[in-house]
């Protein structure tokens, strides 16, 4: 077997374990409790959970950022009385909420923005 060969196989099987790598990494998405938000945000809109030490919150800011919705940012060294209100265990957390105080979606770590536009649409805050 030539050189070119062997070094196209070695490649050929890296991407497939990078490829691997990343199809668990979707699937294995971080998790969180429900959360009860009805009395904590009146306006329909995204609620993003976080900490002034967490560099994915400001990830998870950008994204929600990127669409343009209302956002509310909630930190817990400025309000930690709603972190255990409403049950926030960890950051970032971001809630998208509908007009009638329901989540549409409740994303533990940086979310994604196709999920994200999706939940932003059912809760009505996209067109």
């Amino acid at each position: 077997m030539s050189i070119a060969i062997r070094i196209a196989l070695v490649l050929v099987a890296i991407l497939l374990v990078v490829l691997v790598v990343r199809l668990i990494g979707r699937w294995q998405r971080p998790s969180h409790p429900p959360i009860n938000i009805r009395g904590f945000a009146a306006e329909p809109g995204v609620v993003v959970f976080t900490s002034t030490d967490c560099s994915n919150c400001e990830e998870a800011l950008a994204v929600v950022e990127s669409l343009g919705v209302p956002l509310r940012q909630v930190t817990w060294e400025l309000e930690p009385s709603v972190f255990e209100e409403v049950g926030v265990e960890a950051v970032p957390l971001t809630a998208v909420v509908n007009a009638d105080q329901a989540v549409e979606l409740l994303a533990a770590g940086v979310p994604r923005r196709a999920s994200l536009r999706s939940a932003a649409q059912r809760a009505g805050l996209l067109d």
